[in-house]
């Protein structure tokens, strides 16, 4: 207890003498910064051009029905951490916050101030009008004039290090989970040549890629505002007292769905009985970013997001985006190092056993900050892929079982997603972006026009994690029922590994068009003919 007050402390000073920079001191989240919450853009976004990349490791669902793209009911098992502590030296147990700092659930959404822009036409929501994919300039469905759109992900957070309001924090809480809406968009005209960004004011608030947040509560309403150009420290610092909180383990249902005020996400905690949503309108402060690009200064507009898409098929996207998805589930991994000094709290790292610092070394913690487990460690992106998310040390990675269970979480657990209330998807597919952070302008070798030295395992990791099925009483209405499990091969009760390696799960390079650009590879993807897994 001393030491958790003693960080409370050294917390609430560091914030009164400014000492961290960044999005939540700001009071706005900065996705020109390696944060570890934003969407994966397609090409680098970052000051000076410096990429600010996410692996998303991802399993995507497809129906040609209607309602598939607009309407989604997930069973969710939050996972939970073993009983042995982590140490500095990486030799004991690992903790979720060293594999995520978020696992989230996406889906496409209409902004028509955001990329592709092309004529800033109203989007028709819920409505596959909206799919242009065609890679020809003069075609009708030409990919450059597809509507605005925006990304949708319900984050949730593992609790236990850095406190989430600091840039590169990661909990809500010391033993407890949150969740949050966050919706990305892309301040950038895809069809000029070079692109055009927004005018400068909007670039120097709410950078190229504006998000609107919102923790989930238990009211419905945002605790501070979600806006991009509204947010306050207190939109990023979790409320117990009005925000949902879960517990490990916890089993929940996640119904996303467009209601009549707007895209909603109600979270039901069918352990505790407790339930939190949000729902993404005007009348709760969301907003969009106006492309303005000869303005000097920089405007939003009160808007209301809706679903983009009637279906989920292949042919629906993000235009902007690295990934090619619509509906999605995605960990978000590579975002934690040990680390045993640092220049300064949120700052980079000095010293971690290597016997060289690396570029990825940065928004670094000591212990004293965390929350409850005292380690220090750093949250930029892994480019070198040599973090614990790049270890074995995921959950059924040990064919011991009693071994994994005492040094490794549990997996996160889920259904297949469910539209309309009953119908299940009818294909799947496995996705990861690689390519995207294996390109030169991250470090790497990967040649994302030509896939050459685009590699899965990415080089300098020991392990990637693979998605498999299993049995669970998840869902309540069917014992035994088949979920979804994220982790290694070794999984009590696992009925499917897909090939047992990441190699073979994710598949060949996807070659996909954008606008603007040539042919280029970002993902690695497996598309299945069917879904092996039904809710």
């Amino acid at each position: 207890m001393t030491r958790l007050l003693g960080g409370s402390f050294i917390l609430v000073a560091a914030l009164a003498l400014g000492l961290f920079t960044g999005s939540a001191q700001a009071g706005r989240l900065d996705c020109d910064e390696p944060a570890s919450l934003c969407a994966e853009p397609l090409d680098s976004i970052g000051y000076e051009g410096a990429y600010t990349g996410h692996d998303e490791p991802s399993l995507l669902f497809y129906s040609n029905a209607a309602g598939s793209g607009n309407s989604n009911l997930y069973h969710v098992q939050l996972p939970s951490d073993p009983k042995v502590l982590p140490n500095q030296s990486g030799t004991a147990g690992t903790w979720n916050f060293q594999l995520h700092p978020a696992f989230w659930l996406g889906m496409a959404l209409c902004d028509n101030q955001s990329a592709p822009e092309f004529t800033h036409a109203p989007c028709a929501p819920d409505s596959d009008t909206n799919i242009f994919d065609g890679p020809n300039p003069a075609g009708a469905d030409y990919i450059g004039k597809h509507p605005g759109t925006a990304f949708l992900e319900v984050q949730f957070y593992p609790p236990g290090w850095a406190p989430f309001q600091l840039p590169g924090g990661i909990s809500c809480d010391p033993t407890q989970w949150c969740a949050a809406m966050a919706i990305f968009s892309l301040n950038r005209d895809q069809n000029t040549t070079p692109v055009t960004d927004n005018n400068a004011a909007c670039l120097n608030t709410v950078g190229l890629e504006p998000a609107n947040f919102a923790f989930i509560t238990n009211s419905g309403a945002p605790h501070d505002p979600p806006g991009p150009l509204d947010q306050t420290s207190g939109t990023f610092t979790p409320n117990p007292a009005t925000d949902l909180f879960m517990n490990s383990g916890d089993q929940l249902t996640v119904d996303i769905h467009d209601g009549a005020a707007g895209l909603t996400v109600i979270v039901h905690d069918l352990t505790t009985g407790g339930t939190g949503s949000m729902t993404a309108s005007s009348a709760n402060g969301f907003a969009q970013v106006l492309y303005e690009p000869a303005s000097t200064t920089c405007h939003e507009a009160p808007y209301t997001f809706r679903p983009m898409y009637a279906t989920s098929s292949e042919h629906t996207r993000v235009p902007w985006a690295a990934h090619s998805y619509n509906v999605a589930f995605s960990d978000e991994i590579g975002h934690f190092e040990y680390c045993s000094a640092v220049a300064r709290e949120g700052g980079r790292c000095t010293s971690n056993g290597e016997s060289s610092l690396d570029g990825d070394d940065a928004f670094c913690f000591t212990a004293a900050l965390s929350l409850f487990v005292p380690i220090g460690g750093c949250t930029a992106t892994d480019n070198d892929f040599d973090g614990t998310s790049y270890e074995p040390v995921w959950p059924g990675t040990d064919p011991n079982r009693g071994q994994d269970k005492k040094f490794h979480p549990s997996p996160i657990t889920f259904t297949s997603p469910l539209f309309n209330g009953s119908e299940n998807y009818s294909r799947v597919a496995f996705e990861a972006d690689l390519p995207r952070i294996e390109a030169a302008d991250f470090g790497g070798n990967c040649n994302r026009v030509t896939g050459a030295n685009c590699v899965n395992p990415p080089p300098g990791s020991n392990f990637y994690p693979i998605y498999s099925t299993g049995t669970s009483t998840l869902n309540p209405s069917a014992n035994g029922h088949c979920v979804w499990q994220f982790g290694g091969s070794h999984l009590k009760g696992t009925t499917n590994t897909f090939g047992g390696n990441s190699a073979a799960e994710f598949g060949p390079l996807l070659f996909s068009f954008y606008p603007g650009i040539p042919v280029r590879t970002n993902n690695f993807r497996n598309v299945l003919s069917s879904n092996p897994c039904p809710a």
